[in-house]
């Protein structure tokens, strides 16, 4: 169980250097005006958490051990962008025929997440 622990460590800690290189490299070519930076880094982490769960899966061509899988996942995609786990836990939901959930998940994944970014900086900064 401790070396799953490493893996995503050592994953998600390769994921937030990636995250930042292509953040600041793609910031200082379009500017501050627009985050594509994050915009972008939000579509290549689902788009890899998405092959690799397709890859990898029960159903998938390729075998892989668990940690492996865990590194890549929950590592990797979790450091660069947790995004993609959204995206992906989205899927599946949708994937098991549960529209409504899947709906009522991102409803409820931005209205909050938004609020409680609001909040948080509200309590820290004390403006009203």
């Amino acid at each position: 169980m401790m070396a799953t622990y490493l893996w995503v460590a050592v994953g998600s800690a390769l994921g937030g250097m990636a995250r930042f290189w292509l953040a600041t490299a793609v910031a200082s070519l379009t500017g501050p005006a627009f985050p594509w930076g994050t915009l972008l880094i939000n579509i290549v982490g689902s788009g890899v958490i998405g092959l690799f769960t397709a890859l990898t899966g029960s159903e998938g061509r390729l075998s892989v051990p668990p940690d492996i899988r865990v590194f890549v996942m929950v590592g990797l995609c979790g450091g660069f962008t947790t995004f993609s786990s959204f995206s992906l836990q989205t899927l599946e939901l949708v994937q098991a025929g549960e529209i409504l959930r899947a709906g009522a998940y991102v409803s409820a994944s931005v209205l909050l997440c938004l609020a409680f970014v609001w909040l948080g900086y509200v309590v820290a900064s004390g403006a009203r």
